[in-house]
């Protein structure tokens, strides 16, 4: 996939990315309900001389407490310091466990010790800050050397004493909500790649195989559910129409089966759409319903249907009594008629083998509209018996594992494959959408609506 893939990708999933946004969200803002509030209070102490009585010695003592007041700071988490802390307080904890509450630090060139402590309580936060730097100051006394008249050379005065704090520090319900929903985003963007890897089914023309000997034909729109674009429909059957005739210059395409890999996939319009363009361009075209399980044409067209293919099959009926006018000049359609109990045997019957050449000597163009390969085997049949298949695929309803078997199908019995029209296609995707409107001749109209087949 490229990088255009991927942002197309996402786009068209971008349910899936709100819906983990929002699931990412509520999970951070859920988990900050859960967070027991942590509450800082912090002191600050100066370090200093006791005294000095000229400006070398304030000198000299100014140097000397920015060199020690680090190591002053240090003290603060140190046993020395606060197991008096934990007398006085009465706290049920120990000196390792109140170190990891207690943090004090020396801001950048400065002799200020500032001392924090955190707690569930506001009040014990305050009151654990204020016993620790009471008490650094007695273990500093303690450790510095003293002067001449025998007192600590190093004070600790307490410059801000610590107050119980109005708001928690923690948990920062703003942080995790947001964290949660940007780790919702990943998860769901994750989702959303995964479901275009694993999603097999045809989108474009571009997912249809092609090579040298399987062509693609074309493609169709895919049409808006009550405003169809009847001149983009019928400039689309002319391409394919046109491509068509290209395959064999030597050898022009005269009789094909219309054909797909599974049921609902347009290839009964593909079948009509195509007749049409053929007819409009001259050609003598006989568009019939061989698809004996499930016809379609004679609703499709409001045409008698009483009669029609399985009639000649059985021999009740000569094939130019039957055939009825429709649409355009010298476009005739022959319907599948009554619903046979064996279709099977009728299409490997040697009737229909004299029906398709009477219908090769009698029309230019021959469209045989069969069922889908994959449910049943009628379709690669009656291909072998004519020129070759066209296969339609719909853009995502068949699966590309699904496209190859149906193919193999008609490769397993000898049979042709001309070409391949992908239908469904979304207007953007569609390969001349900017020349609907410049065709060479009026819109199809097949007196009904479109659907799928």
């Amino acid at each position: 996939m490229e990088l255009a893939d991927y942002a197309a990708t996402l786009r068209k999933h971008w349910v899936v990315l709100v819906a983990a946004i929002l699931v990412g969200g509520l999970a951070g803002l859920g988990f900050a309900q859960t967070v027991a509030p942590q509450y800082r209070a912090t002191t600050s102490v100066f370090v200093s001389l006791e005294r000095g009585d000229t400006v070398s010695e304030l000198m000299q003592g100014a140097n000397y407490t920015q060199n020690l007041v680090t190591s002053y700071a240090s003290l603060a988490t140190m046993p020395t310091v606060l197991n008096p802390v934990i007398t006085e307080l009465g706290l049920d904890t120990t000196p390792g466990d109140l170190s990891e509450q207690v943090e004090s630090m020396v801001p950048l060139d400065t002799a200020i010790i500032e001392i924090s402590a955190e707690a569930a309580d506001p009040v014990q936060a305050a009151q654990v800050a204020n016993a620790v730097a009471e008490h650094l100051s007695e273990t500093v006394s303690e450790v510095s050397p003293s002067n001449a008249n025998g007192r600590s050379a190093v004070r600790l005065t307490e410059v801000a004493t610590a107050e119980p704090p109005e708001y928690p520090f923690a948990p920062d319900t703003r942080l995790l909500t947001a964290g949660g929903a940007a780790a919702g985003l990943a998860v769901g963007a994750l989702i959303a790649v995964g479901l275009a890897l694993f999603d097999t089914r045809i989108r474009t023309a571009k997912d249809l195989p092609a090579d040298e000997d399987l062509a693609v034909l074309g493609t169709v729109p895919q049409i808006r559910k009550g405003a169809p674009d009847p001149h983009l429909m019928a400039e689309s059957y002319r391409r394919v129409r046109t491509n068509l005739e290209f395959l064999d210059v030597g050898a022009p395409v005269r009789s094909f089966v219309v054909t797909s890999s599974v049921p609902d996939e347009g290839k009964t319009t593909t079948a009509i759409g195509l007749a049409h363009a053929l007819a409009e361009r001259g050609s003598r075209v006989l568009l019939v319903d061989a698809d004996l399980r499930r016809p379609s044409l004679a609703d499709r067209l409001g045409l008698e249907g009483a009669v029609g293919l399985s009639t000649v099959l059985i021999g009740r009926a000569d094939l130019e009594d039957v055939v009825q006018q429709v649409g355009p000049p010298r476009f005739a359609v022959l319907t599948a008629g009554d619903l046979p109990p064996n279709p099977g045997r009728l299409i490997e019957a040697d009737s229909m083998e004299q029906l398709v050449r009477q219908a090769r000597s009698a029309y230019d163009v021959v469209i045989f509209d069969v069922p889908p390969l994959l449910p049943v085997t009628d379709g690669a049949l009656l291909a072998r018996r004519t020129q070759g298949a066209v296969v339609v695929a719909r853009a995502r309803r068949v699966r590309r594992a699904q496209l190859h078997d149906a193919l193999a199908s008609l490769d397993a019995i000898g049979a042709t494959c001309l070409g391949l029209i992908a239908t469904g296609v979304s207007r953007k995707d569609h390969d001349f959408d900017s020349y609907a409107g410049y065709g060479d001749g009026g819109a199809v109209n097949l007196q009904s609506r479109w659907h799928r087949t």
